[in-house]
């Protein structure tokens, strides 16, 4: 199966998508821009949604849902949103269809059923529900809000690519409401916390935290929080963005709240999200030519157990064993398959768990049996080895254990080795297109130069890096002061 898997040198946006179709994780649909997502690839982001509300919850959040359709005059309220969003918005203009009196079995849509206003398919929430937050909220006792929803949205994108960039996505979207602005900061650095630390313990992927240039914040957003993550072909995809909104849809909304000293004042907000572009994220940074190499935190099955047996008293004995692993294994919460079929060989079976990117394999045979013996395989390393029936048990929990970390490591050491500070713009040029990945460079704060740069190199500032001390030094382009070093490359 994965012989037939054009290699990343080769061609590497090719490989990915190949990848994304064998491996039985999703395939394009018959509506243009849209996918199915398979249930293998589900699985996954269902393991991603657990953990994510899971943390959600602990820090407080709740889950709502809010509807799909947003009325014109409420999307276009916060302007700088609407105008940022407006070219990918889908719009409903009728709510009917009728028989086509000129074409005999077709429908048309009925031209008397115009709706009184356009309906906009969701883009984001923020305007849905800042004026749903306009009855919930009057005093200081309403605040704080704190919301998730999981949901899909809408964005009309002319060149897509399965789970990166989407018509409809899915994704979760926060919207929280805060009664001063040191709280909705709070709120936006706490959520960024958040993906970073989901990112790194659970994806194994290690990312960069920072703040986001005006030119690149959400619209309608006063500051953009981001995690930044560095893929194997050297660009770096935006793996999750928290903003900071201040008072700008209380404003557009007129949400104002009685605050303990009995005035009035607008209250201060914040929203958050991540999409199904994580699925991308985890594809591309950890899988190699062989298919894909899944996390175990991640994996839909963390082990799965191929028997040998060449008949039914061979099949059961096998069986029998197997089902011993599998209790002890559930006990200790790991999941695990034991694939039975018959349709298939044992070369077929580990060539398709090698494609899919199972953590571990188990192989159980008469002669293991014999042996008292299991064969097991990692995909991250494709090594194997001989392990002894009664500690499979314990080397199953601490090879997991190593997979994951090992995972992280070998994507921070490549993510740390392609971070090159440079000092001018002929060696900005030449890294980014012999080495690539992220740049360190000056620059001098302006608009004008961020777009000259992205012009020239197709390179854009993917953060103002948290962890960066302030550092006086030229701008790579211009030559004027700048106060610190920012991260520049190509992105998806």
């Amino acid at each position: 199966m994965s012989k037939n898997l054009t290699s990343r040198a080769e061609d590497y946006s090719k490989w990915y998508n190949e990848l994304v179709v064998k491996a039985d994780l999703a395939e394009n649909s018959a509506v243009r821009g849209c996918m199915v997502i398979k249930p293998y690839g589900y699985a996954i982001w269902e393991k991603m949604q657990a953990e994510l509300d899971r943390m959600f919850k602990e820090t407080g959040h709740q889950n709502a849902y809010f509807p799909l359709f947003v009325p014109k005059s409420l999307f276009e309220a916060e302007e700088k949103n609407a105008e940022g969003f407006a070219k990918e918005c889908a719009v409903v203009t009728h709510y009917r269809l009728q028989t086509d009196p000129d074409k005999e079995g077709k429908l048309r849509v009925d031209p008397e059923a115009k709706l009184e206003e356009e309906l906009v398919v969701r883009p984001t929430s923020e305007a849905i529900i800042w004026n749903t937050y306009k009855g919930w909220i009057q005093s200081y006792r309403d605040l704080p809000i704190l919301v998730n929803q999981w949901a899909n949205v809408v964005r009309w994108e002319m060149r897509t690519r399965l789970f990166l960039r989407t018509a409809e996505f899915l994704w979760q979207e926060g919207h929280t409401a805060h009664a001063t602005k040191e709280e909705a900061w709070e709120e936006t650095k706490l959520i960024n916390n958040v993906y970073a630390e989901f990112a790194e313990n659970f994806m194994a992927i290690p990312v960069i935290q920072g703040l986001k240039t005006e030119s690149e914040r959400f619209a309608g957003a006063e500051e953009t929080m981001c995690i930044e993550a560095l893929m194997q072909d050297g660009k770096a995809l935006q793996a999750g963005t928290s903003h900071f909104l201040g008072q700008n849809f209380a404003k557009a909304f007129d949400v104002k709240f009685a605050n303990k000293e009995g005035q009035l004042d607008y209250v201060w907000a914040s929203s958050w999200g991540v999409s199904t572009r994580l699925m991308g994220a985890l594809i591309m940074t950890h899988s190699d030519d062989k298919g894909l190499v899944l996390p175990p935190n991640l994996a839909p099955y963390q082990v799965v157990i191929v028997p040998i047996y060449k008949n039914e008293e061979q099949f059961n004995a096998v069986k029998k064993v197997a089902d011993e692993i599998m209790g002890d294994l559930k006990e200790r919460n790991i999941s695990v398959k034991f694939d039975h079929r018959d349709t298939l060989r044992p070369g077929a079976k580990f060539a398709q768990y090698e494609l899919q990117g199972v953590p571990l394999r188990i192989a159980i045979g008469p002669k293991d049996l014999e042996d008292n013996t299991v064969e097991l395989a990692r995909r991250d390393t494709l090594t194997k080895e001989t392990v002894i029936l009664d500690r499979i048990n314990v080397v199953v929990e601490d090879l997991l254990e190593d997979i994951q970390e090992s995972l992280f490591n070998k994507a921070l050491a490549f993510r740390d080795d392609h971070i090159t500070e440079v000092n001018d713009f002929e060696e900005f040029k030449s890294v980014l297109e012999t080495k690539a990945g992220f740049i360190s460079a000056h620059w001098d704060g302006t608009a004008e130069t961020e777009q000259k740069i992205k012009e020239l190199t197709k390179a854009t500032i993917r953060c103002i890096p948290l962890d960066h001390k302030k550092e006086a030094g030229k701008c790579v382009l211009t030559g004027n002061p700048s106060s610190q070093r920012v991260l520049f490359a190509k992105a998806y």
